[in-house]
């Protein structure tokens, strides 16, 4: 079995009389310690995707397994704690807490986790080591970015959920962040699942899950990903 599979995922909303489908009859695998780039552009499905995999939403049909568990079948309780201990979030925009430095955005979010990694081991392995005592607003865009990398990989998750994690930076920064992303999957064997328009960086994945309404429309394994400094866009 692979670590997680979506199995004829169905996402469906009211919206007055009509329904939307946001995820029509999705089904993928992924494996342990891969980075999956999930590409489609606006609309197509792939945020819903996330929220699914990261427990914020659930499907209105079908199976979302990750880890041997089917987390559809989760009570609200459960799913909680799921989000707490299992995963870890990395958005476009940082989300950090202004009044906190660095070091202690991150210790905030260690307090509700088990089996937490170093706040500042881990801010040193994002490069910020000389930065930990900084505010945000002292940081620059691509810093800000790490801090939340940081606050999202000490929680020491299961699967890390990016969600164009580069689309707020200049293009030098963001090939920075992605290089961490892809050192976090190779080296500590931690799932990477990033959510992005720019198909450009999709070499760089072991699986690229191409979206496109509402469907998986291909889905590709590449046995030779590239390092995200050969990478031009």
């Amino acid at each position: 079995m692979a670590y997680i599979e979506m199995r004829h995922c169905f996402k469906r909303y009211a919206s007055g009389e009509s329904e939307i489908i946001a995820n029509n009859d999705v089904s993928f695998e992924i494996e342990k310690g891969e980075l999956v780039i999930i590409l489609g552009a606006s609309g197509s499905g792939k945020s819903t995707i996330l929220n699914i995999l990261g427990g914020m939403d659930t499907v209105s049909e079908g199976e979302v397994i990750v880890d041997g568990i089917d987390i559809v079948k989760l009570s609200d309780r459960e799913r909680t704690l799921y989000r707490r201990n299992d995963i870890g979030f990395v958005f476009q925009f940082y989300n950090l807490i202004p009044n906190l430095t660095a070091r202690e955005n991150v210790e905030l979010a260690l307090e509700i986790v088990r089996d937490a990694k170093d706040a500042d081991e881990t801010l040193r392995s994002v490069e910020l080591g000389g930065r930990m005592d900084n505010f945000p607003a002292q940081l620059s865009g691509g810093e800000q970015q790490r801090v939340s990398i940081a606050r999202a990989v000490a929680k020491n998750p299961k699967l890390l959920l990016c969600d164009e994690p580069t689309g707020a930076l200049d293009y030098k920064t963001g090939k920075h962040v992605l290089h961490i992303l892809q050192e976090m999957s190779r080296k500590n064997n931690v799932t990477v699942v990033i959510v992005t328009h720019n198909s450009a960086i999709a070499p760089i994945a072991d699986r690229v899950i191409r979206l496109h309404d509402a469907k998986v429309r291909s889905i590709e394994v590449n046995e030779n990903p590239s390092d995200i400094e050969t990478i031009e866009y």
